[in-house]
C-alpha cells in the first residue's frame, strides 16, 4: 500500500540553509523536493564521484578471494597504507585492462612466432646488406606446390597439415613468386616470451594492488556516503526558493504521516526555522513510499521497473507479487528446476553483489517446485505415472483433458480470465475514488458486464443455476451494463451523445480483450516447451547407457543430463521472467488503468544504500 505523506513548508535565513539540511539528514526521513539530476558543474562533479565510488565498490567486491590468495597483495606505499584508494583504483584498473588486452594480442602473436622459432634478426639484416632478400610465406596446404623447391630457393619451416610456412631467398630485386608474401616476423620466439612474461608480471602486480584495495571498501563507502549527502544538500539548496533579496530560503519536503510527531518535535527545537504542515494531496506530487510485508517487498523492484503509482493510484505490488510468482512458476513448470533455483538462491546469499535478490530467487524456486508438482514434471520426467509418487500427491496434479483440450492449457486461460477480472474490478474501484461513483458509471458498466458475466457463467457451469435463470441474469447484466456504457459514461452531457463513444469503446474492448485472454496461453506453451526439451535431453542421455553396465555410458549420461538441463534451466528462466512481466505490465496494468507515473520516496540522509 501507499503510505500517507505530510507536506512541510520551511522558511529560514539563507545562511542557515546548509545547517538545516544537515539536521534533516540526521532525521533521515524528509524528502526535500529537489532535482534528480545534476544542475551544474559542481553537482555533476559530486554525482560523478558517487558513481565512481559505486563502480569501484562493485568491482572490488566481485574479485575472487581464491585468486587473491594465489596472487597476494601489494602496495605502492612504504608504510602499507593507501591515502586515496579511489584514485589508486582509477589509476590501476585501466592499466590492468590494457595489460589484459596486450597479453591477449601477445599470445596470438606468440602462437604465430612459435612456427618461425628463434632466429637472429641481425643476421637477416646482414644478408640484406649483401643483396639477399628473404621473403616469408604462409599458404594453405592445398595451395602449396612441392615442385617449387626445384625452381626457387625455398626453405620449408613448418607444416601442420593445414598450412605450410616457408621462406624464399633471392638476390634479384625483380624477383617474383606465385604467392603473396607476409610481413617478416618482428621478433623471434624467445623475445616475445620475455615480453609476455614481463607483462604477465605487471598484470599480477596490478591485480595484487586491486586485491589490496578490498580492505579499503569501507573507506570508499564512507566517501560515497559523504559525497551523496553533499550532493543531496546541494540539489536541495539549488531547488529551494529565494525571497527577500535572497536573504530568506524556502524548502518543501515530504515525510510519512507516522513520523509527524517526531519531526515536529525536531523542527520546534531548530532555531530560526519556521514551518507549516498539512496532509499531502495528489496535486502536491508527493513522493511514493510503498509499505508492505516481507513477501511483497521482494517484488517492489518489479513495480519500479514499470513505475511507482501516483498518490491517488493503487499499489500494484501485492497483485504483482502473487501473479508474477504464479506465472513464473507455470512458465518453468518443473519441480526439479524449482529445487535448482532454491539451491542457486542459497548460494547467492554468500555473494556480496547479488545477496539482495537471493530471497526472491528462493521464493520463485519454491513456487516453481509447488507448481511443478501440480504440472507433474520433475527434470523433464512425467511423475504422474511414477509408481514411487504417493497417491495423495497425484491427486494434486492437473492431468487429462477438459472439453477436449489439455487441462493445463485450460487452466492457463482460466487464470488469465481471473487476472483480467481483477484488473477491471481495481479499475472501477479506483476510478470511483478519483472521480466519484456517478462519474465512473461507464467503467462500472464494463466491470459488471465482464466480471459479472464470468461469475454467472462459472456458476452456471456447475449446474447450480438453471439455464432459464442464467438467461435472465445475463439479460439483466447486459441491460445495466449497456446503460452505463452507452448512456451514462459521461453524465455531464446528453446521454445520446455518449452512444458513439460507447460503440467505439466496445469495438476496442471486444477486440483487445480477446487478444489479452489468448496471451495467457503463453503460460501453458512455455511450460510445455521447457518440459519437452527437458524430456528430449533425458532421452538423449538415456541412449548413452546402453545395456546398463557400469562404464563410460553412465559418465556420458551424467554429462548430457547436467549440461542439457542447465541450458534448459537458463532458457526457461529467461522466458519465465520476461513473459510474466509482459502479462502484468501490458494486460493487467492496461485493463486496470494503472499508469505508474509517481516518483520514488528518497529522503535526504547520511546513510546511503549502495
Amino acid at each position: 500500500m501507499i503510505e500517507k505523506m505530510m507536506r512541510y513548508s520551511f522558511a529560514l535565513l539563507s545562511g542557515e540553509a546548509d545547517k538545516f539540511l544537515k539536521d534533516l539528514e540526521e532525521l533521515g526521513v524528509v524528502d526535500i523536493t529537489r532535482s534528480e539530476k545534476p544542475v551544474d558543474e559542481a553537482s555533476a562533479r559530486l554525482s560523478s564521484e558517487v558513481d565512481n565510488c559505486r563502480k569501484a565498490i562493485s568491482y572490488l567486491e566481485s574479485l575472487n578471494p581464491e585468486e587473491a590468495a594465489e596472487i597476494g597483495k601489494f602496495t605502492l606505499s612504504p608504510d602499507g597504507n593507501i591515502s586515496d584508494p579511489l584514485a589508486l583504483f582509477q589509476e590501476i584498473l585501466p592499466k590492468e585492462r590494457q595489460l589484459k588486452t596486450e597479453i591477449g594480442e601477445l599470445r596470438n602473436n606468440l602462437e604465430e612466432a612459435r612456427v618461425w622459432g628463434n632466429f637472429d634478426k641481425g643476421k637477416i639484416e646482414e644478408l640484406e646488406k649483401l643483396g639477399l632478400r628473404l621473403r616469408f610465406y604462409k599458404l594453405p596446404k592445398k595451395s602449396y606446390n612441392p615442385s617449387w623447391a626445384s625452381e626457387y630457393a625455398i626453405q620449408e619451416i613448418a607444416d601442420d597439415g593445414r598450412h605450410v610456412w616457408f621462406v624464399t631467398v633471392s638476390d634479384n630485386p625483380d624477383y617474383s613468386f606465385p604467392a603473396e608474401d607476409i610481413p617478416a616476423p618482428d621478433k623471434d620466439l624467445s623475445t616475445l616470451e620475455g615480453i609476455l612474461a614481463d607483462k604477465e608480471g605487471n598484470l599480477i602486480a596490478c591485480k595484487g594492488l586491486l586485491f589490496s584495495l578490498k580492505d579499503y571498501i569501507p573507506q570508499i563507502k564512507d566517501r560515497s556516503d559523504k559525497a551523496m549527502s553533499k550532493l543531496q544538500r546541494y540539489l536541495a539548496d539549488a531547488g529551494a526558493g529565494k525571497a527577500a533579496e535572497n536573504h530568506i530560503t524556502t524548502f518543501e519536503g515530504f515525510a510519512p504521516v507516522e513520523e509527524d510527531k517526531r519531526l515536529c518535535e525536531a523542527f520546534d527545537a531548530m532555531e530560526g526555522v519556521i514551518y507549516l504542515k498539512e496532509v499531502a494531496v495528489k496535486e502536491d506530487n508527493p513522493p511514493i513510499k510503498l509499505k508492505g510485508n516481507w513477501f511483497t517487498r521482494m517484488f517492489t523492484v518489479l513495480t519500479d521497473m514499470y513505475g511507482r503509482p501516483e498518490y491517488n493510484e493503487f499499489d500494484p505490488t501485492p497483485y504483482l507479487s502473487i501473479f508474477f510468482l504464479l506465472f513464473f512458476a507455470m512458465c518453468m513448470g518443473d519441480a526439479g528446476y524449482g529445487i535448482a533455483l532454491i539451491v542457486i538462491g542459497l548460494l547467492l546469499h554468500r555473494s556480496n553483489g547479488l545477496k539482495d535478490i537471493a530471497p526472491l530467487v528462493i521464493t520463485l524456486g519454491a513456487g516453481t517446485f509447488v507448481i511443478g508438482i501440480v504440472m507433474h514434471t520433475f527434470f523433464g520426467y512425467d511423475i504422474s505415472t511414477a509408481s514411487w509418487v504417493p497417491s495423495w500427491l497425484k491427486k494434486c496434479m492437473v492431468t487429462g483433458n477438459i472439453a477436449g483440450f489439455d487441462a493445463n492449457m485450460v487452466l492457463s486461460v482460466l487464470i488469465g480470465i481471473l487476472h483480467l477480472s481483477l484488473a477491471f474490478i481495481l479499475k472501477a474501484i479506483y476510478a470511483t475514488k478519483k472521480r466519484g461513483f456517478l462519474n465512473s458509471l461507464g467503467t462500472w458498466g464494463w466491470t459488471l458486464l465482464i466480471v459479472g458475466g464470468v461469475i454467472v457463467g462459472g456458476i452456471s457451469l456447475t449446474g447450480v443455476l438453471s439455464s432459464t435463470v442464467t438467461k435472465w441474469i445475463i439479460i439483466a447484466i447486459g441491460i445495466l451494463s449497456a446503460i452505463g456504457i452507452f448512456l451514462l459514461s459521461d453524465i455531464h452531457r446528453n446521454p445520446l451523445k455518449n452512444i458513439a463513444p460507447g460503440l467505439w469503446e466496445t469495438y476496442n474492448t471486444a477486440t483487445g480483450l480477446l487478444g489479452d485472454v489468448l496471451s495467457y496461453l503463453r503460460l501453458y506453451a512455455l511450460g510445455l516447451a521447457g518440459g519437452m526439451l527437458g524430456k528430449a535431453f533425458n532421452d538423449i542421455a538415456a541412449m548413452t547407457i546402453g545395456d546398463g553396465g557400469i562404464g563410460f555410458g553412465w559418465i556420458a549420461f551424467a554429462l548430457i543430463f547436467l549440461v542439457g538441463h542447465s541450458l534448459n534451466l537458463a532458457m526457461c528462466c529467461l522466458g519465465a521472467f520476461v513473459h510474466p512481466l509482459r502479462l502484468n505490465f501490458l494486460e493487467f496494468f492496461k485493463n486496470s488503468g494503472y499508469e505508474g507515473k509517481g516518483r520514488v520516496y528518497r529522503p535526504i540522509t547520511n546513510k546511503q544504500n549502495l
